[in-house]
This record gives C-alpha cells, sequence and structure tokens, in this order.
C-alpha cells in the first residue's frame, strides 16, 4: 500500500485514449478534480457514469496508470500541500476543507510505506545498517531506529529499561549493523509526535520488516483513523482470514513500528484493551492523547 502517488496531475488531465473509453477517463478525472472534497468512492463514480465499479476500475488505470482512488489521493494531497504551505491554515481546518474525516485521515497521506522483500527478511537483517536513538515523547522515552529507506523501528521505554528495549529490537533483526545515532533519528522522532509537523511535503517513509502475513496485519493497521479502534477479528476479516483472528493478535503484538503503525487502535473481541508490547498503561496514554488530537 503506498499513499499519494507523487505524479504531475497537469500531465495525466492531457492523456487522450482512443474510442469511447476516452470519454469515460475524462469524466472520471473531471469529476475527481472537481468535487474531490466528497472523496467520492469508486461505487460512487461508477454509479454517476453508468458502469460497473470493476469495469471503471480496469479502463481508468489502464489508461491513466493508476487507479481512480490513487488519482483522488493525489488530488487530495496537492490541494493539502496548498492550504498548509502557502496559505498556512490549520490541519484541522485543511482536514474539513479537503472532505477528509479529520486529522488522522489527512495524516495517512503524508505517511507511506514500503515492505521489505521475503528474502531480504529471511536474512534477519543481513547487510542492513540500522542507526538508532532515545528521544523525549509524550509516552516515555522512545527508541527510534532508522534505515537508507526510512523508519523501521519505534519502541518505548521506562526509565532504566533502555538496555532491555533496545536488546528486544535489535533482536528481531539479529544480523544487522547497529549504530548509535541521534542525529539521524531526531529529524524522524520530531516529525512522529509533533502533529503540527505531519504535513511537510515530503510522507514520512516506513520500511517494514515481517513476514508477508505480519506486513498485511500492519499495512491494515495503517487504514485505522486517528480516535478509532478496532478488534482483531475486524482485522482478520479484512485481510481475508477471517478465522485467523489469534494469529492476527500476534502479529498486532510483533509490530516493529509502534505507534506511527498504530498497533494501540487494536482490541480484543470485546472491545477490550488487551495486552500491548510495550505496556497498558501506554496503549491507554496513546490513545487518550489520539481522542485529545482529535477534539482540538
Amino acid at each position: 500500500m503506498t499513499f499519494a502517488p507523487q505524479i504531475d496531475l497537469s500531465k495525466i488531465s492531457d492523456i487522450t485514449p482512443a474510442g469511447s473509453d476516452y470519454e469515460t477517463v475524462r469524466k472520471v478525472i473531471e469529476m475527481l478534480s472537481l468535487d474531490y472534497q466528497e472523496q467520492p468512492s469508486l461505487e460512487t463514480i461508477a454509479a454517476r457514469l453508468g458502469q460497473s465499479p470493476t469495469q471503471l476500475q480496469k479502463t481508468f488505470t489502464r489508461w491513466a496508470g493508476l487507479s481512480p482512488k490513487a488519482f483522488l489521493q493525489a488530488v487530495t494531497l496537492d490541494h493539502a500541500k496548498r492550504l498548509l504551505g502557502q496559505e498556512g491554515m490549520p490541519l484541522l481546518e485543511t482536514s474539513i476543507e479537503l472532505g477528509l474525516s479529520g486529522p488522522g485521515r489527512l495524516h495517512d497521506l503524508f505517511v507511506t510505506h514500503e515492505a521489505m522483500s521475503p528474502g531480504e527478511w529471511k536474512a534477519k537483517g543481513g547487510g542492513l545498517t540500522i542507526r538508532y536513538g532515545f528521544h523525549s515523547s509524550p509516552f516515555g522515552q522512545a527508541l527510534v531506529m532508522v534505515t537508507d529507506r526510512g523508519l523501521a523501528g519505534l519502541a518505548f521505554a521506562d526509565p532504566g529499561e533502555e538496555t532491555a528495549c533496545f536488546e528486544d529490537m535489535a533482536g528481531r533483526w539479529p544480523n544487522a549493523n547497529f549504530i548509535a545515532d541521534n542525529s539521524a533519528t531526531e529529524p524522524y522522532a520530531g516529525r512522529i509526535f509533533d502533529p503540527a509537523r505531519w504535513c511537510d511535503d515530503q510522507p514520512l517513509r516506513v520500511v517494514l520488516i515481517g513476514t508477508d502475513f505480519q506486513v498485511r496485519v500492519w499495512e491494515s493497521l495503517l487504514l485505522i483513523p486517528l480516535g478509532k479502534a478496532v478488534t482483531y477479528s475486524d482485522i482478520a476479516t479484512k485481510i481475508g482470514q477471517p478465522t485467523a483472528s489469534r494469529a492476527v493478535g500476534a502479529a498486532v503484538g510483533r509490530n516493529p513500528v509502534s505507534f506511527v503503525v498504530p498497533c494501540h487502535r487494536a482490541l480484543g473481541k470485546s472491545g477490550a484493551l488487551t495486552g500491548y508490547h510495550w505496556g497498558l498503561t501506554r496503549k491507554r496514554a496513546m490513545l487518550g492523547w489520539e481522542a485529545g488530537q482529535v477534539e482540538k
């Protein structure tokens, strides 16, 4: 999953597919460019054009090179940069102006990720250099770990537990080369814990290192909006494994990028907070802090 592809919107509007498909593509581009504040779904667009969602998706993707949803995200991000940068509009007002559900949804557009290949994961960090540093956060000391491809780890430690916290994270990639480097990790910490900086022009890059199943679970966590929560069974259904709630719970617990990949928003079947790798008190603090951000 990659949000807000970096594209030149003006070039997309110049495509000229031959035949009857041209009119379809033109209408979709016009609709998304003018009605982006409504954040219309594929089904809504298809209904307006009297076409099936599946066929419309195939036609638009074939000619434009990206899906209607990806095009809409690019359009929205383009307007977000203008409102936040040139006009200095506050975060929440920008979210409302763009027709988004709130700051959490806007945050999604400024966070993108990639997953390491199965071969890279099996190497357990072999050939990988990970720089790390501890920084203050709203939830205690945060261990930030980065590679040249982006943020790879985020963990938390209570006073005196820094060494144990580092060993827990480093043990996930035992063959990696670890270098203490606060100067490399500080910019990440600054962006992660300051909502005012969630809207920089360049998205925060995250690299997910895990099994295929774990990555699918972690990707689903990225879809949970700020101030919301889902159950493990919801996630299992979302990834097409409705009977795998227990395995989903285990994958959530192994999430190496806490908070940014919001495993704290995953709850037990009854809605109970259940366990959290970095402590239930910290999980409650995160949910409360996010609720406060939504209220602002």
